[in-house]
């Protein structure tokens, strides 16, 4: 359990939890590569609060344009196919928030994650929780949540993975998972984080 999660709740940063979470993993002075990065908010967060060494990767231009603006070292690209182009453990950590469910090779990814990087940090929404599986049940639809408010034909996510396929995942193949932090708005779950969590953050390494 987290500190925050201690005291009832897991605090925001910059307006998301998992990247609240995800703060408080990295160690200061490490070396980052956040995948889909967006505009940078993370990677920006960390150096400022844990002065990390950051890279990015984004595929808009206008985001990469606007992360470089803020000082980021951030580079356009697919995370599909960029990672190939950087050394055996160049990082102490890469990060792939919420963007896993969008990868067209998620697998690919994963094991690129951890060629580059001493550990990966994954955090996804589970398509497991009880809202989706009701939704889908009653409407006989693509589901439609406060989480997942896209519409089937322009949804960005194509893979749709819940907590127990990420663990079963994991111990296919030998993974080591460091830290798991399971949250439902703004509380930290313990008691069964596939139907009760709505977010999910993995810390694990080879």
């Amino acid at each position: 359990m987290t500190e925050s999660a201690k005291h009832g709740k897991v605090r925001d940063v910059l307006g998301r939890r998992d990247y609240a979470i995800i703060g408080s993993i990295v160690e200061p002075g490490s070396k980052v590569l956040d995948l889909g990065c967006g505009e940078a908010d993370l990677l920006k967060w960390l150096v400022d609060n844990k002065q990390v060494q950051a890279r990015g990767v984004e595929m808009d231009a206008i985001r990469v344009k606007n992360a470089i603006a803020r000082g980021l070292s951030v580079y356009q690209g697919d995370i599909d196919s960029s990672l190939p182009g950087y050394p055996d453990q160049a990082f102490d950590y890469v990060i792939l928030s919420q963007t896993l469910q969008e990868t067209m090779h998620p697998m690919l990814v994963l094991k690129e994650m951890l060629r580059v990087g001493r550990r990966a940090v994954v955090a996804f929404p589970n398509f497991g929780h009880w809202r989706v599986r009701l939704s889908h049940l009653l409407s006989g639809r693509a589901p439609q949540t406060d989480l997942f408010p896209h519409r089937w034909y322009d949804s960005p996510n194509i893979h749709f993975l819940t907590i127990d396929d990420f663990e079963e995942l994991v111990q296919e193949m030998g993974w080591t998972v460091d830290k798991r932090v399971f949250l439902s708005g703004a509380k930290e779950v313990v008691s069964r984080p596939n139907l009760t969590a709505e977010i999910a953050v993995f810390l694990f390494r080879k």
